[in-house]
């Protein structure tokens, strides 16, 4: 099993990263999109090969990652795990990871379970470790790390590089498209380090998932459809109700208030079933709720990007 490390700007957890991907690797290739850090210095003095990506054109995880698996030659490995760098694979994943996709000739890739490794520091690392949790299954749709097979990498032509958000999930349906098995699996795959410990980064995250939402559904069309309606009508034709209401009709106010405690009070007895106080589990459930005027915002951005015929500027929350 060969390794891309992708990251930018990750400082001392990129080492991190990189120490254990050389614990479990044949080869590990770090792939740097511009860091204003030490992020090249660190890696070249953990002697693993280093790809610094040309700043003339636009960095996105996708092209990183593309970057890093045509370094390893056509000697690559028959599997290939991609890592982003604020990621820590666990010593006893790629065993697992590896019997179960050799056992599984369909599946193009697997992954597992990626844990925030502060998930009490925030609500909102809280709720990213949350967002992790993804349901298993033969056509799961990953995040950035996962364990791909080198020949279904090859017949997909890599991740598609004008995408500046959604890559992953757009990677993993074109696989599924193309006859392989996309699998989510029990087992404890790569500690995260989200460091959200404010709500102006949060608010950025939301940003991004919103306008992934927009790409998605332009290539994919039914895809992420709950995720965009959701966004417009509680980030911006719900607020405008309750605006016209305050202006011209009062109940209508009353109405839309309404409306909104019935979705907190769902979402923070949710969460309370997850053995969250409820105080925690009305401020996890209130970011949420406010997270969809910052999803809306991404969805006009990229509708915008998409008017001008452009690639998006890379969308970063820390």
């Amino acid at each position: 099993m060969d390794v891309v490390v992708i990251g930018r700007n990750e400082g001392l957890r990129l080492g991190a990263a990189l120490r254990a991907a050389k614990a479990v690797a044949r080869r590990v290739v770090y792939v740097d999109s511009g860091s204003q850090d030490d992020s090249v210095a660190q890696a070249r003095g953990l002697d693993v090969l280093v790809c610094e990506l040309d700043p003339a054109q636009p960095f996105t995880a996708a092209r990183a990652r593309n970057a890093g698996f045509a370094a390893l030659g056509p000697d690559r490995a028959e599997f290939v795990h991609f890592v982003d760098g604020d990621c820590i694979l666990q010593p006893d994943w790629p065993a697992q990871a590896l019997d179960f996709i050799r056992e599984h000739p369909q599946a193009g890739l697997v992954f597992g379970r990626q844990f925030e490794a502060r998930p009490d520091a925030s609500v909102y690392n809280f709720l990213t470790d949350w967002e992790w949790d993804k349901p298993p299954g033969p056509d799961a749709l990953s995040a950035g790390c996962v364990l791909v097979r080198t020949t279904a990498m090859v017949e997909l032509g890599g991740y598609d590089e004008t995408l500046i958000a959604g890559e992953d999930d757009d990677f993993c349906l074109r696989m599924q498209a193309a006859g392989w098995q996309t699998w989510r699996i029990d087992g404890a795959m790569t500690e995260h380090d989200a460091r959200l410990l404010s709500f102006a980064p949060w608010w950025r995250r939301m940003l991004r998932a919103g306008y992934s939402y927009g790409a998605l559904g332009q290539r994919h069309g039914t895809l992420g459809r709950a995720q965009r309606v959701r966004a417009v009508a509680w980030g911006g034709v719900l607020p405008l109700l309750a605006l016209l209401g305050l202006v011209v009709w009062f109940p209508l106010f009353w109405l839309v208030a309404l409306a909104g405690a019935l979705s907190l009070t769902r979402q923070t007895l949710r969460f309370m079933r997850m053995e969250l106080g409820a105080d925690r589990a009305l401020r996890a459930a209130s970011v949420l709720m406010l997270g969809k005027h910052a999803e809306l915002q991404g969805l006009v951005r990229f509708w915008r990007d998409r008017r001008a015929g452009r690639i998006g500027a890379l969308i970063e929350y820390r």
